[in-house]
Order: structure tokens, then C-alpha cells, then sequence
């Protein structure tokens, strides 16, 4: 009898150890021929990012834990959308030199990247000119984006292997691309075609009244869901910003705390938080409506960070530094060379479309204030790869003050020590290299030229 029970014990036990362990990751492998730089992952969120190692050969694997869905794969110039969800093994094959050409993906899963893929040639051959594309009136605009997504929903249907559950979610994804895209045309048409009071008929936007905003499938699937969230919240936030007199960031913050639904206000708020915190003016009311309205303890801790990071920036504290930053002029230049002088601080870049339309402002400015008790230090963080860009832009748009590149683009100590998560930057130091504001007002605003009369 006790050898029976040993006996099925024994069987029960192999039987236990033979089930499959549910598998929480996705595997990630191939090769980039003639690739260069950095291999890196980006959740379309932004909410996760990874740095695959790139061997000598060109091939890497690495193992992805996070929340799955949409994600961009990057080196250098070259950039792909995948989709990857657990128990997916994707196998990428590419070649740097012609990488759209070349990029082919397989193994387990591939079929939604092969589709993503394929969706982006598609899309961007029916689109066309943006410029054209926006310039076509009502009824024009409306046919060709329901065309592209007739379109895009056979090209969805033509590709073998994709599950339903995704098929499903990105035909949804490929309506709201295309309720979104009624929803920007007003600003874009009017844009475009230089029309700047141009507004679109009564009953245009109809098929945007039908969309529940409580979906939570298809936030965390759609970006394009996503967007006309965005939209529709900021349509609240501009309502408070007249009745309350409130800035745009706080107004927003708190039209998102009103969002019905946890966890898409969690994501919204969070999704705001990461980068625009940095940006307001109001620090301490704007964490405070952050952190009433947010519920998601890890989101929490990020923004916490943040906060105290920031207070270390407020009035007051002594600016971090740059130290030997090399100047345009020739040697190298570091803040503790400027004391005595208020310091006007420009982070941008040559790649930077609002940082360059602050330049003629820029040099108004710098003009009007020459022969006072300022120094104008404008510091590019351009990746070495593009040095030569930033001394041709520098000699071309014939740049004044002080003008000098990070050490490490982005990852400079100055920048990360202010946190800077978006460019243009502007940072007014005292005298004695003390912040008189680590968010000041850009060169165009009217409010520059106030705050440089009460100091200056």
C-alpha cells in the first residue's frame, strides 16, 4: 500500500514539474548590418526604454520585461515600429546603410510587426505631401482619410498570422486615427493654408461625439485613442484656464484629476507629469494637483523625484555648472567664468524647430540689453555626430553671445542636473551664479523684457 502512495505522490510530482510555466517576457534578437551607436527600445509611451547591447558583429538579444504593446527601435537615424507581447521570440534582420529596404522581421509573434511595418509605407505613400494634404478642403480631407483607412484595414487583413484579439484592437486603433484626424484639421488647415481664422462647419466633427473616453483596452492599445483623450481634455483645461484665470499646465493637470476612470487618469496625469513638470511655473500648486489626483504608487515616486529635484532649482539655490564647455570663439568656457554678471541661459539645438524660431527674438534681445549687466550664453546639445552642424548654424545665422556645446549632449551633468527634458530651455542666473528662475520666459514673450527691468 505505502509504495502505491509513494508511487502516485511520485507521479503527481512529475506531472507538477512538467506544466508549463507561464512566461511573462518577450525575447528580442537579430542583427543591424553596418550599425552604428546605440541599439535602443522605446515604449511607444515613452514609459520604458532600453538600451540593447550592439556587438561588434552587429547582432543582439536581450530579454523584455514591461508592459507590452507598441515600441520603437532605434540606431541612430534609423527607426522602426515592432509589437511585442509575452511569449513572443522576434527575430529583427536589417541593414543600416538602406534599413526601410532591408528590415525584415520573424519568428514568433512577428506577424503585428510585419503589419506595423508595412502599415507605415502605406500610410506615408497616401499621404502624401503633409503640406498638400492639409490644404484640401472639408470634404476633400475627410474621403482621403477614409480611404487611408479602408486601405489600411485590407492591409491589416492581407497579412497571415496576426491574432485576432490584435486585429480587432488595431482596426479600432485605425477609426480613431482617423476621428483624430478630423479633430486636427481645423489648426493644420488653417496653417497650411494660411488661413489662421479658419473654422470647420457646423457638424464636421459629429463622428467625434459617439467616442467613450472610458475605454481602457483601447488606451493602453491605441495611441490614436490616446491623442483624441488629449484632445478632449484640453478642450476642458481651456474652458477652466478663462473662468479660473489659471495657466495652461495647471488647467490641464486639473482637467485630467477629472477623469473618471483610474486608470486612465493615472496614465494621463503620469504621461503629463514626467516632462511637464519641469516646464511649470508654479511648482508646488502643480505637484499638489498631481499628487491629490494620482493613485499609482510607482507613477508616484517618479514624479516625487522630480519634485524634489526641482525645489533644489527653485529661487534662490545655487545654479548646478557647467564646467569647459567649448566655445564657438575658440577654448572653453564655464559658468564660474561669468560671475558678476546675470547669466540668460539658451539650451537648443540645431534640430529644433522651436529653438530656431526663438533666434531673431534672441538677437533682438541681446541687442537691446549689450551694454548691461548680462551675459548671453546659448549651449547647443547636439550629439557629436552633428558638431559640424552646430558651427555651420552658429557662422550661418550668425549667432551672438556666448555660444557653446554640452560634453554629452543630453546626458551633461548641467542638463540632467536641471532636468531638462524638452528644448528650448531658459535659465536666468544672478550675479553670484544663484537661479532667479530655472523656467524663464523664451525671448519672444513679452514677459523676458519685464523680468530683465526689474534686475537689470
Amino acid at each position: 500500500m505505502k509504495k502505491s502512495i509513494y508511487t502516485l505522490l511520485g507521479l503527481v510530482l512529475f506531472m507538477t514539474s512538467c506544466q508549463k510555466t507561464p512566461v511573462d517576457y518577450a525575447l528580442v534578437s537579430g542583427r543591424i548590418e553596418n550599425g552604428k551607436g546605440e541599439l535602443k527600445l522605446m515604449s511607444e509611451d515613452r514609459a520604458f526604454s532600453k538600451t540593447l547591447e550592439l556587438r561588434e558583429d552587429g547582432s543582439f538579444s536581450d530579454t523584455i520585461r514591461t508592459k507590452f504593446g507598441v515600441f520603437f527601435l532605434t540606431n541612430k537615424n534609423n527607426v522602426t515600429r515592432l509589437y511585442l507581447d509575452k511569449g513572443n521570440n522576434i527575430i529583427i534582420n536589417a541593414d543600416a546603410g538602406d534599413f526601410n529596404k532591408t528590415l525584415v522581421f520573424s519568428g514568433e509573434g512577428s506577424s503585428p510587426s510585419n503589419y506595423l511595418a508595412l502599415k507605415g509605407e502605406v500610410w506615408t505613400d497616401l499621404m502624401g505631401d503633409a503640406e498638400s494634404f492639409y490644404q484640401q478642403n472639408e470634404t476633400e480631407y475627410k474621403e482621403r482619410n477614409k480611404q487611408i483607412r479602408k486601405v489600411l484595414v485590407k492591409t491589416l487583413d492581407s497579412i497571415p498570422g496576426i491574432g485576432e484579439d490584435f486585429r480587432q484592437k488595431e482596426k479600432r486603433n485605425l477609426n480613431y486615427t482617423y476621428l483624430s484626424a478630423l479633430g486636427k484639421y481645423q489648426d493644420f488647415h488653417a496653417h497650411f493654408a494660411k488661413k489662421p481664422d479658419f473654422k470647420v462647419s457646423d457638424g464636421y466633427l459629429d463622428e467625434l461625439k459617439g467616442v467613450d473616453y472610458e475605454d481602457v483596452d483601447d488606451y493602453n492599445f491605441s495611441s490614436s485613442y490616446r491623442q483624441l483623450l488629449e484632445s478632449h481634455y484640453r478642450k476642458k483645461s481651456e474652458k477652466l484656464m478663462e473662468s479660473d484665470s489659471l495657466s495652461w499646465d495647471i488647467a490641464y493637470l486639473k482637467a485630467l484629476a477629472d477623469v473618471p476612470n483610474e486608470t486612465i487618469r493615472n496614465g494621463m496625469l503620469f504621461s503629463h507629469a514626467k516632462n511637464n513638470i519641469t516646464f511649470t511655473g508654479e511648482l508646488e500648486a502643480y505637484y499638489a494637483i498631481f499628487k491629490s489626483a494620482s493613485t499609482d504608487k510607482d507613477n508616484n515616486a517618479v514624479i516625487a523625484e522630480s519634485y524634489e529635484q526641482l525645489r533644489a532649482l527653485s529661487e534662490g539655490n545655487p545654479s548646478p555648472k557647467f564646467v569647459n564647455y567649448e566655445n564657438y570663439e575658440g577654448g572653453t568656457t564655464s559658468l564660474d567664468d561669468l560671475k558678476g554678471k546675470y547669466v540668460y541661459i539658451d539650451v537648443w539645438a540645431t534640430w529644433c524647430g522651436p529653438c530656431k524660431a526663438e533666434i531673431p527674438f534672441l538677437k533682438e534681445v541681446e541687442e537691446e540689453y549689450r551694454d548691461k549687466n548680462i551675459e548671453f550664453v546659448s549651449i547647443s546639445v547636439d550629439q557629436e555626430k552633428d558638431y559640424d552642424k552646430w558651427k555651420a548654424m552658429v557662422e550661418e545665422e550668425q549667432l551672438k553671445g556666448i555660444q557653446v556645446i554640452a560634453d554629452n549632449d543630453w546626458e551633461s551633468k548641467f542638463v540632467t542636473d536641471y532636468l531638462i527634458k524638452g528644448i528650448p530651455k531658459f535659465i536666468l542666473l544672478d550675479p553670484e551664479g544663484n537661479i532667479v528662475s530655472s523656467n524663464a520666459p523664451r525671448p519672444s514673450s513679452p514677459d523676458l523684457k519685464k523680468m530683465f527691468d526689474e534686475f537689470l
